[in-house]
Protein backbone atom coordinates (compact mmCIF):
# COMPACT_ATOMS: atom_id res chain seq x y z
CA UNK A 1 0.00 0.00 0.00
CA UNK A 2 1.10 2.99 -0.86
CA UNK A 3 1.67 6.19 1.08
CA UNK A 4 -1.16 8.30 -0.42
CA UNK A 5 -3.46 5.51 -0.55
CA UNK A 6 -2.99 5.07 3.19
CA UNK A 7 -3.41 8.62 4.36
CA UNK A 8 -6.83 8.25 1.90
CA UNK A 9 -7.92 4.90 3.75
CA UNK A 10 -7.45 6.84 7.09
CA UNK A 11 -9.49 9.90 6.24
CA UNK A 12 -12.35 7.72 5.16
CA UNK A 13 -12.10 6.04 8.57
CA UNK A 14 -12.19 9.18 10.14
CA UNK A 15 -15.10 10.45 8.76
CA UNK A 16 -17.35 7.62 8.36
CA UNK A 17 -16.47 6.99 12.41
CA UNK A 18 -18.64 10.42 12.47
CA UNK A 19 -21.60 8.91 10.69
CA UNK A 20 -22.41 6.53 7.77
CA UNK A 21 -21.98 8.00 4.19
CA UNK A 22 -22.11 6.90 0.64
CA UNK A 23 -19.62 7.58 -1.87
CA UNK A 24 -21.02 11.08 -3.00
CA UNK A 25 -20.98 12.39 0.70
CA UNK A 26 -16.92 11.14 1.04
CA UNK A 27 -16.08 12.72 -1.63
CA UNK A 28 -17.27 16.24 -0.91
CA UNK A 29 -16.16 15.94 2.26
CA UNK A 30 -12.72 14.49 1.19
CA UNK A 31 -12.40 17.79 -1.05
CA UNK A 32 -14.20 20.32 0.78
CA UNK A 33 -13.46 19.56 4.61
CA UNK A 34 -10.07 18.27 4.68
CA UNK A 35 -8.59 20.12 1.69
CA UNK A 36 -5.48 17.88 1.62
CA UNK A 37 -7.79 15.61 -1.43
CA UNK A 38 -8.39 19.02 -3.07
CA UNK A 39 -9.19 17.06 -6.33
CA UNK A 40 -9.67 13.38 -7.39
CA UNK A 41 -11.94 11.06 -8.54
CA UNK A 42 -14.66 8.27 -7.85
CA UNK A 43 -11.71 6.04 -9.79
CA UNK A 44 -9.81 6.35 -6.52
CA UNK A 45 -12.00 6.46 -3.90
CA UNK A 46 -14.04 3.30 -4.61
CA UNK A 47 -10.93 1.15 -5.02
CA UNK A 48 -10.17 2.21 -0.94
CA UNK A 49 -13.80 1.51 -0.23
CA UNK A 50 -13.54 -1.72 -1.39
CA UNK A 51 -10.44 -2.33 0.01
CA UNK A 52 -11.49 -0.79 3.60
CA UNK A 53 -14.54 -3.61 3.15
CA UNK A 54 -12.43 -6.69 2.13
CA UNK A 55 -10.72 -6.29 5.60
CA UNK A 56 -14.06 -6.04 7.54
CA UNK A 57 -13.46 -2.47 8.84
CA UNK A 58 -16.67 -1.46 6.73
CA UNK A 59 -19.87 -2.75 5.51
CA UNK A 60 -22.06 -1.73 2.67
CA UNK A 61 -25.87 -1.10 3.30
CA UNK A 62 -28.03 0.02 0.70
CA UNK A 63 -28.92 3.82 1.27
CA UNK A 64 -32.57 4.54 2.03
CA UNK A 65 -31.77 8.82 2.82
CA UNK A 66 -33.76 11.19 -0.15
CA UNK A 67 -30.29 12.55 -0.93
CA UNK A 68 -29.20 9.43 -2.62
CA UNK A 69 -31.59 10.19 -5.36
CA UNK A 70 -29.33 13.37 -6.14
CA UNK A 71 -26.13 11.15 -5.03
CA UNK A 72 -27.51 8.17 -8.00
CA UNK A 73 -27.61 10.81 -10.43
CA UNK A 74 -24.13 12.21 -9.97
CA UNK A 75 -22.51 8.85 -9.21
CA UNK A 76 -24.32 6.15 -10.58
CA UNK A 77 -25.75 3.53 -8.77
CA UNK A 78 -23.03 3.08 -6.57
CA UNK A 79 -23.89 5.77 -4.40
CA UNK A 80 -27.14 4.47 -3.67
CA UNK A 81 -24.68 2.33 -1.43
CA UNK A 82 -23.87 3.24 2.15
CA UNK A 83 -21.02 3.00 3.62
CA UNK A 84 -20.86 2.55 7.88
CA UNK A 85 -17.68 1.09 10.24
CA UNK A 86 -18.08 -1.75 11.68
CA UNK A 87 -16.32 -2.38 15.19
CA UNK A 88 -13.14 -3.95 13.91
CA UNK A 89 -13.07 -0.54 11.43
CA UNK A 90 -13.54 1.84 14.61
CA UNK A 91 -10.86 -0.51 16.37
CA UNK A 92 -8.28 -0.13 14.01
CA UNK A 93 -8.82 3.69 13.46
CA UNK A 94 -7.89 4.01 17.14
CA UNK A 95 -5.02 1.90 16.61
CA UNK A 96 -4.15 4.09 13.13
CA UNK A 97 -4.58 7.03 15.94
CA UNK A 98 -2.11 5.92 18.38
CA UNK A 99 0.74 5.92 15.57
CA UNK A 100 3.16 8.66 16.14
CA UNK A 101 6.32 7.58 14.17
CA UNK A 102 8.03 9.31 11.06
CA UNK A 103 5.23 9.17 8.70
CA UNK A 104 2.57 11.22 11.07
CA UNK A 105 5.43 14.17 10.50
CA UNK A 106 5.53 14.39 7.11
CA UNK A 107 3.75 16.97 5.16
CA UNK A 108 0.50 15.19 3.52
CA UNK A 109 0.14 12.64 6.55
CA UNK A 110 0.35 15.18 9.40
CA UNK A 111 -2.40 17.28 8.08
CA UNK A 112 -4.64 14.32 7.64
CA UNK A 113 -3.77 13.24 11.66
CA UNK A 114 -4.58 17.08 12.34
CA UNK A 115 -7.78 17.05 11.17
CA UNK A 116 -8.77 14.71 13.52
CA UNK A 117 -6.73 15.66 16.29
CA UNK A 118 -10.39 16.06 18.05
CA UNK A 119 -10.65 12.21 17.91
CA UNK A 120 -7.14 11.69 19.35
CA UNK A 121 -5.27 11.59 22.83
CA UNK A 122 -3.57 14.82 24.15
CA UNK A 123 -0.47 12.48 24.53
CA UNK A 124 -0.49 10.93 21.31
CA UNK A 125 -0.83 14.88 19.61
CA UNK A 126 2.13 16.29 21.58
CA UNK A 127 3.97 13.85 20.70
CA UNK A 128 3.21 14.37 16.74
CA UNK A 129 3.23 17.91 16.78
CA UNK A 130 6.74 17.47 18.63
CA UNK A 131 8.10 15.30 15.88
CA UNK A 132 6.61 17.43 13.07
CA UNK A 133 8.16 20.02 14.67
CA UNK A 134 11.65 18.42 14.89
CA UNK A 135 11.56 17.46 11.40
CA UNK A 136 10.91 21.09 10.21
CA UNK A 137 14.12 22.34 12.32
CA UNK A 138 15.97 20.15 10.27
CA UNK A 139 14.52 21.01 6.96
CA UNK A 140 15.07 24.84 8.12
CA UNK A 141 18.77 24.29 8.85
CA UNK A 142 19.32 22.42 5.85
CA UNK A 143 17.63 25.14 3.64
CA UNK A 144 19.43 27.90 5.13
CA UNK A 145 22.78 25.77 5.17
CA UNK A 146 22.09 25.18 1.31
CA UNK A 147 21.23 28.95 1.05
CA UNK A 148 24.63 30.19 2.44
CA UNK A 149 26.67 28.13 0.19
CA UNK A 150 24.86 28.85 -2.88
CA UNK A 151 23.38 32.35 -2.65
CA UNK A 152 26.12 34.76 -4.17
CA UNK A 153 25.44 32.00 -7.55
CA UNK A 154 21.18 32.68 -7.58
CA UNK A 155 19.51 35.42 -9.25
CA UNK A 156 17.38 38.02 -7.53
CA UNK A 157 13.94 35.78 -8.43
CA UNK A 158 15.58 32.55 -7.35
CA UNK A 159 16.85 34.16 -3.98
CA UNK A 160 13.70 35.23 -2.86
CA UNK A 161 12.03 32.12 -3.81
CA UNK A 162 14.56 30.38 -1.82
CA UNK A 163 13.58 33.67 1.42
CA UNK A 164 10.27 32.77 0.51
CA UNK A 165 9.97 28.41 1.01
CA UNK A 166 12.29 29.67 4.53
CA UNK A 167 9.59 31.84 5.40
CA UNK A 168 6.56 29.57 5.48
CA UNK A 169 8.93 26.76 7.16
CA UNK A 170 9.38 28.86 9.98
CA UNK A 171 6.35 30.06 10.23
CA UNK A 172 4.71 26.51 10.46
CA UNK A 173 7.51 26.24 13.45
CA UNK A 174 5.99 29.20 15.30
CA UNK A 175 2.43 27.96 15.10
CA UNK A 176 3.63 24.23 15.95
CA UNK A 177 5.58 26.17 19.32
CA UNK A 178 2.08 28.04 20.00
CA UNK A 179 0.24 24.52 19.56
CA UNK A 180 2.44 22.59 21.76
CA UNK A 181 2.14 25.63 24.04
CA UNK A 182 -1.45 25.46 24.34
CA UNK A 183 -1.30 21.40 24.62
CA UNK A 184 1.24 21.90 27.81
CA UNK A 185 -1.17 24.48 29.10
CA UNK A 186 -4.20 22.79 28.65
CA UNK A 187 -2.57 19.70 30.52
CA UNK A 188 -1.57 21.85 33.63
CA UNK A 189 -4.81 23.33 33.80
CA UNK A 190 -6.88 19.66 34.10
CA UNK A 191 -3.88 18.78 36.71
CA UNK A 192 -4.60 21.63 38.38
CA UNK A 193 -8.10 20.84 38.85
CA UNK A 194 -11.63 22.43 39.15
CA UNK A 195 -12.12 26.16 40.19
CA UNK A 196 -8.33 26.82 39.57
CA UNK A 197 -6.80 29.82 38.67
CA UNK A 198 -5.42 27.76 35.85
CA UNK A 199 -9.09 26.73 34.76
CA UNK A 200 -10.16 30.59 35.70
CA UNK A 201 -7.32 32.06 32.90
CA UNK A 202 -8.19 29.42 30.43
CA UNK A 203 -12.04 30.53 29.94
CA UNK A 204 -10.80 33.29 28.07
CA UNK A 205 -9.82 32.43 24.57
CA UNK A 206 -8.68 29.00 25.02
CA UNK A 207 -10.88 25.58 25.41
CA UNK A 208 -9.19 22.55 26.38
CA UNK A 209 -5.70 24.14 25.74
CA UNK A 210 -6.15 25.34 22.04
CA UNK A 211 -6.57 28.64 21.03
CA UNK A 212 -9.87 29.30 19.65
CA UNK A 213 -8.69 30.63 16.42
CA UNK A 214 -6.24 27.78 15.93
CA UNK A 215 -9.29 25.23 15.83
CA UNK A 216 -9.01 24.14 12.35
CA UNK A 217 -9.42 20.63 13.21
CA UNK A 218 -13.66 20.50 13.41
CA UNK A 219 -13.26 22.78 10.41
CA UNK A 220 -11.10 21.05 8.35
CA UNK A 221 -9.12 24.28 7.08
CA UNK A 222 -5.49 25.09 6.61
CA UNK A 223 -4.12 26.15 9.92
CA UNK A 224 -3.63 29.96 10.39
CA UNK A 225 0.23 30.57 9.29
CA UNK A 226 0.37 27.40 7.83
CA UNK A 227 1.82 26.20 4.52
CA UNK A 228 -0.48 24.50 2.51
CA UNK A 229 0.29 21.03 2.30
CA UNK A 230 1.48 19.58 -1.42
CA UNK A 231 -1.39 18.34 -3.29
CA UNK A 232 -1.54 14.90 -3.56
CA UNK A 233 -3.92 14.77 -6.33
CA UNK A 234 -1.53 14.06 -9.21
CA UNK A 235 -1.11 10.56 -7.90
CA UNK A 236 -4.64 9.99 -6.73
CA UNK A 237 -5.94 7.97 -10.07
CA UNK A 238 -2.71 5.65 -10.24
Amino acid sequence: MSRRSGILEFAVLGLLRESPMHGYELRKRLNTSLGIFRAFSYGTLYPCLKTLVANGWLIEEPGSAPEDALAASLAGRRAKIVYRLTAEGKEHFEELLSHTGPDAWEDEHFAARFAFFGQTEREVRMRVLEGRRSRLEERLEKMRASLARTRERLDDYTLELQRHGMESVEREVRWLNELIESERAGRDQRRSGPGSPAEQENTSGEADGLPRHRDVASSGGTPPGHPVPPDPSADTTK
